[in-house]
């Protein structure tokens, strides 16, 4: 069985690596390497596998589940900058796969009912993202 809940954040970033110069930095994230940043309104799914408890007909509880989402990811990203601003993602280039994976990470250990599935990062209408944990 998985369960999934689903949650908003806005957010601005810049895709930019310190690594390279501009032209490489234009090159590769063209508009999204803005030296003033841009945004999007996110939607992160995030999905739980387990078996149905006999005492409690869940796998998890959806509130609790929101909840866990909120306190270790939405609360701490929501009207951020997301190069600046957020302490688990410094020095991270944040594009939405970088940004599902550092996510899986926070929610990861918090799940103590089924294990994480799944996320999925939806940056805009047309563009998301799945995570699995495959490289963890």
């Amino acid at each position: 069985m998985i369960v999934t809940a689903r949650l908003t954040f806005s957010a601005a970033h810049r895709l930019n690596n310190p690594k390279y110069d501009a032209e490489w930095n234009r090159r590769v994230y063209a508009k999204c390497d803005n030296p003033k940043g841009h945004g999007h309104n996110y939607v992160i799914t995030v999905s739980v596998q387990g078996k149905i408890d006999p005492e409690t007909g869940m796998v998890i509880d959806l509130k609790k589940l929101k909840d866990i989402v909120r306190r270790r990811v939405t609360d701490r990203v929501d009207h951020t900058n997301l190069n600046e601003d957020v302490d688990f993602l410094q020095g991270v280039i944040p594009t939405a796969e970088n940004l599902a994976r550092a996510f899986w990470q926070q929610l990861a250990p918090a799940i103590d009912q089924g294990t994480l599935h799944e996320i999925v990062l939806q940056e805009t209408e047309k563009n998301s993202v799945v995570y699995r944990g495959e490289d963890e």
